[in-house]
């Protein structure tokens, strides 16, 4: 039987929740969305939470919150997926790509400086992986060139650095798809400190409007449904004890793989707290594991196979780049099952196996 890479927990108090907003014939964006809201908002200790329909629209929303548009430049990594570059395209803007860090997967803080120009207008960083990035210099670079902060938060729900939650840096986007930490199984939340993106988001996100059939101007309908909202609120509830199982999960992979020569385990950033959204190894002979994988029904996935600036969409809007640390874990990162949901027989097996296979070289 596989032992799956993702697998969303969806128990009764979810499905009571459920018919519980079916049966008040409120379904539209409520009273759950807002309470949703409020409950996010107050466990990740910002003002402001704004629910929308996905974690790419959040960073659409974001984008036109802070006004980025046509003619400016987003430095990004082009170590993710592709959501995070191409909401500035959505917008107008130009995504600028920086290498990352080999240890983290995140973006390189020393990259971003070297590419800043007259024309950047915001950074949009992503804590890859479960792990934030070094977010603390970043925002420190922000503020000295008066650029705007985006969080790419959405694989990283309740990560910290230095005992602050991801989002208390800049505006936020979160991802609630159903692999995630947690899920609305579509849906998305923006956080911030600002009042007026506060406000400007919320408006975009409901046809330009703040009152019924008055709009202001050209908006969207990225709304969250109270359903999603209702899965959201009993979801959030069970996020720290989800997490901790998946750092205990990561901790018995590490300890049974980090003496097996030839690859390399995850590293943890210092005062950082991993959500482990993925376990990612890196394995030169990537490829021939993940074959052997497949077929002794181990899960895994390859986030990512390909740099965001070699995609064929960023091809031809003219992109040429080649950067080290980047097209490196492409060649050689490997997630392996983490999820909650794992049993300790499942996770032996996963040691079993990636413990016997072959074509493994002798060093990293």
């Amino acid at each position: 039987m596989m032992i799956p890479i993702a697998k969303p927990i969806i128990e009764e108090d979810e499905r009571a929740a459920i018919l519980e907003v079916l049966e008040s014939g409120q379904m539209a964006q409520g009273p759950k969305v807002k309470a949703f809201e409020e409950a996010f908002a107050s466990k990740f200790d910002v003002p402001y939470a704004i629910a929308i329909s996905s974690g790419t629209a959040a960073l659409h929303i974001a984008m036109l919150a802070h006004g980025i548009g046509l003619g400016d430049e987003v430095l990004t990594t082009p170590f993710s997926f592709v959501a995070s570059a191409n909401a500035a395209l959505f917008v107008g803007a130009k995504p600028v790509f920086c290498d990352i860090e080999p240890d983290y997967y995140t973006i390189d803080p020393r990259e971003i400086e070297v590419r800043i120009t007259p024309l950047t207008k915001a950074i949009v960083v992503v804590h890859l992986y479960g792990q934030a990035c070094d977010v603390d210099t970043i925002s420190q670079i922000a503020q000295e060139h008066g650029l705007i902060l985006i969080e790419d938060a959405a694989q990283a729900h309740g990560a910290t650095l230095n005992d602050l939650p991801v989002g208390s840096w800049g505006t936020a986007c979160y991802s609630f798809y159903p692999t995630k930490n947690m899920t609305t199984i579509e849906g998305g939340m923006i956080t911030t400190h600002d009042p007026k993106i506060a406000d400007r988001a919320r408006m975009l996100r409901n046809h330009g409007s703040r009152e019924r059939y008055v709009h202001e101007s050209l908006g969207y309908n990225l709304r969250m449904t109270d359903i999603q909202a209702a899965i959201g609120l009993v979801q959030l509830s069970k996020l720290d004890g989800w997490n901790k199982q998946r750092r205990a999960n990561a901790e018995f992979l590490t300890e049974h793989l980090s003496q097996l020569p030839g690859i390399r385990i995850p590293q943890v950033r210092p005062n950082a707290t991993h959500v482990f959204h993925q376990y990612t190894i890196r394995i030169e002979t990537r490829d021939v594991v993940a074959e052997q994988l497949r077929e002794q029904g181990i899960g895994f996935g390859i986030h990512y196979p390909i740099p965001l600036y070699a995609q064929p969409l960023y091809r031809e809007l003219g992109y040429v780049a080649t950067l080290q640390e980047t097209e490196a874990a492409c060649r050689e990162v490997l997630s392996l099952p983490v999820h909650p949901a794992l049993s300790r027989e499942d996770l032996q097996q996963i040691v079993s196996v990636v413990s016997s296979l072959e074509g493994i070289p002798l060093s990293l």
